[in-house]
């Protein structure tokens, strides 16, 4: 008798053992940790903490059913193939620092257990990272940092959802070549004598120093003139010496890749010089921030920044609008280049662990290489997301937008290139300041 009690509370022992430990199991499953990785302090806080905030709303989308959202997703309740599982988004800030960047990788991997990264806006932070979740295996999906050589490194755990600067730049050529033919909307053709000679001026960092090679080889393949090039310090305390050789060379177009404060001090520098280039082009980054048009207002009048994603590309794609109107609800502010990026990446993530239907690292890099995401799903203007063998989504395209100042005396931001998609008449030339 003794002996049948015996067995029967070790029986009991071992069914309670079992029952803890797929309680265990089903909880981690019900929650799917991402690291995810932004400048949160130092120079770029004010966009590392807009792209936080879109990622953020993207997750609240997928794990809670959202009315009036009209994509698949929003109607999830959470990761269908993992039982509704809910992605949980771990923010750590590298404060621009690729070092610093590196070092978080490693501690969300091995003390947080992600089942992958995200990130991390700079190229030069997304370069370290990637080579931390390369030797751990881990699965990374970057969003947001667009050098080239990100995806030229023959890895085979990073992929990458944003379209790289070779595209962007391009599409800048495509610009100015389409001014000489007459196809941009409301400008006639313009003589390429009048446009033909270029100057940058480029942070020099990893994304900066690759969009100056960039904008030097494809200024050679369509045949301009690359008068000035300067690589400068990023964050500045003073542009006066980079502004001055600018206006010296006397360009007929201006073009730039700087962050937020380099931006809006070398605007401010150049407007003081009273520069008056026909044609003046941003890069992306602190040409398209909220903050931009906030700081400077009607300075921004005529200046053209490339990017991926403009407000009134609601105009021509219904699901665009939708999201958008639940930030700037949420936030205040439209989306940006930057913010809507964070979104198709937080996305791209839920499809890939839904395709996977597992947390499984092999499950998950079998899930990226095959994923296929169709362009009614995104907000962007994009044929889709789908990776290549060097895991760039080869199906992405870049807008080159304007600001315009309206009859009211507002800010707006137009969309000009591709010809097709164009809101407004461009402003050309570039009116300057007075």
């Amino acid at each position: 008798m003794i002996k049948d009690r015996g067995f029967f509370l070790s029986f009991l022992i071992m069914l309670l053992s079992l029952f803890i430990i797929s309680t265990s199991l089903y909880a981690e499953e019900k929650e799917i940790k991402i690291g995810v990785l932004y400048p949160l302090s130092g120079a770029a806080a004010t966009i590392g903490r807009d792209l936080q905030r879109a990622a953020e709303l993207t997750a609240e989308i997928i794990n809670n059913k959202t009315p009036g959202v009209d994509i698949p997703m929003a109607q999830w309740g959470g990761i269908p193939n993992l039982g509704g599982a809910k992605i949980k988004l771990i923010f750590v800030d590298h404060r621009g620092e690729p070092d610093r960047g590196a070092d978080l990788a490693k501690r969300l991997i091995l003390d947080d257990k992600v089942v992958g990264l995200m990130g991390a806006y700079h190229s030069s932070v997304t370069k370290t990272v990637s080579a931390v979740a390369e030797r751990y295996g881990i699965p990374m999906i970057n969003d947001s940092s667009t050098s080239p050589e990100l995806t030229k490194r023959g890895l085979k755990w990073f992929w990458r959802t944003t379209p790289h600067d070779d595209y962007f730049n391009k599409d800048l050529f495509e610009l100015l070549k389409g001014l000489t033919e007459g196809k941009v909307k409301g400008v006639k053709a313009v003589p390429k004598s009048q446009i033909k000679n270029l100057a940058y001026a480029c942070e020099n960092t990893e994304w900066g120093s690759n969009v100056a090679k960039s904008l030097e080889a494809y200024a050679k393949e369509y045949g301009f003139n690359i008068v000035k090039g300067i690589l400068y310090t990023a964050n500045s305390p003073d542009l006066t010496s980079e502004a001055k050789t600018l206006t010296t060379a006397k360009p007929d177009a201006m073009l730039f890749a700087s962050y937020l404060s380099d931006s809006l001090l070398m605007i401010r520098t150049l407007k003081s010089m009273k520069a008056s280039p026909r044609f003046f082009w941003g890069q992306d980054a602190g040409f398209e921030m909220a903050d931009f048009t906030k700081t400077l207002g009607t300075d921004t009048n005529g200046v053209l920044t490339r990017t991926v994603f403009i407000a009134k590309i609601a105009n021509v794609k219904k699901v665009a609008g939708q999201v958008n109107a639940l930030y700037k609800k949420k936030y205040g502010d439209d989306l940006t280049g930057a913010t809507a990026r964070s979104i198709v990446g937080v996305q791209a993530w839920a499809y890939v662990l839904n395709k996977a239907g597992s947390i499984d690292r092999k499950a998950i890099q079998k899930a990226c290489n095959e994923i296929n995401i169709p362009a009614n799903e995104l907000v962007m203007p994009w044929a889709g997301v789908k990776f290549d063998a060097t895991g760039q989504n080869i199906l992405g395209r870049g807008l080159i937008g304007q600001y315009q100042k309206t009859k009211e005396g507002k800010i707006d931001l137009e969309i000009i290139y591709p010809f097709d998609l164009a809101t407004a008449n461009m402003i050309y030339p570039f009116p300057g300041w007075k």
